[in-house]
């Protein structure tokens, strides 16, 4: 299954460490490489969520394209090697939430969407290494809760993932799924990776 990118001739790179975008990818068919991005994230400072999530895959690509000696190490290949990066952040009552940065924001976050709702924003960009071509963009889904015991919430911040995604909300934690009322949108876009964005950028670029 994962040799789609082999097929149709080009390698592929994704710029993330995140167990959720790997597991989209591969269930999408793709074989690639991982190459992670250190960049600050709060450096990158927009008013939009859909600005903010570009700006931040894009500021990826870019930390990732240097630390691979620049596009024009890729310029001569014979294949076209493409990079996806994206980015995810949790919009609440109108305000961007990215990964909590202590336990008491993690619970405040948490206790938010308790028997509420929050957005979610999440861009992908693909760029093609050999050409320069590049297509980004980002969707959209909300996600409805019922209300979530204290205790969950007490376990939840416990779990270091919880620091690692945006607005500690990971739908498929074994811990959240079974308060999860409804998702209105793509799952995928929750979990960090649009699949028909990428799907259509990947072709837009090739």
């Amino acid at each position: 299954m994962a040799k789609k990118a082999m097929e149709k001739g080009f390698k592929l790179i994704l710029g993330s460490q995140s167990m959720a975008r790997k597991q989209i990818l591969s269930e999408m068919g793709y074989d690639f490489t991982i190459v992670t991005a250190d960049i600050d994230e709060k450096a990158i400072r927009k008013e939009k969520p859909e600005d903010l999530v570009v700006a931040i895959a894009e500021a990826k690509a870019n930390e990732i394209i240097l630390k691979l000696g620049g596009e024009s190490q890729f310029a001569q290949d014979s294949q076209p090697t493409l990079l996806i990066t994206a980015d995810t952040v949790v919009v609440y009552k109108g305000v961007i939430r990215e990964k909590p940065t202590s336990k008491d924001e993690a619970r405040e976050f948490i206790k938010g969407y308790s028997g509420s709702h929050g957005g979610v924003v999440g861009s992908v960009l693909v760029r093609n290494l050999k050409t320069g071509v590049r297509r980004g963009g980002w969707d959209k889904a909300e996600v409805y809760f019922h209300e979530i015991p204290e205790h969950v919430i007490d376990d939840l911040i416990d779990d270091s993932i919880t620091f690692k995604v945006a607005g500690g909300l990971m739908l498929e934690h074994p811990l959240i799924s079974p308060f999860i009322d409804s998702v209105v949108g793509g799952v995928d876009t929750v979990m960090g990776l649009p699949k028909e964005l990428t799907e259509k950028f990947i072709n837009d670029v090739l």
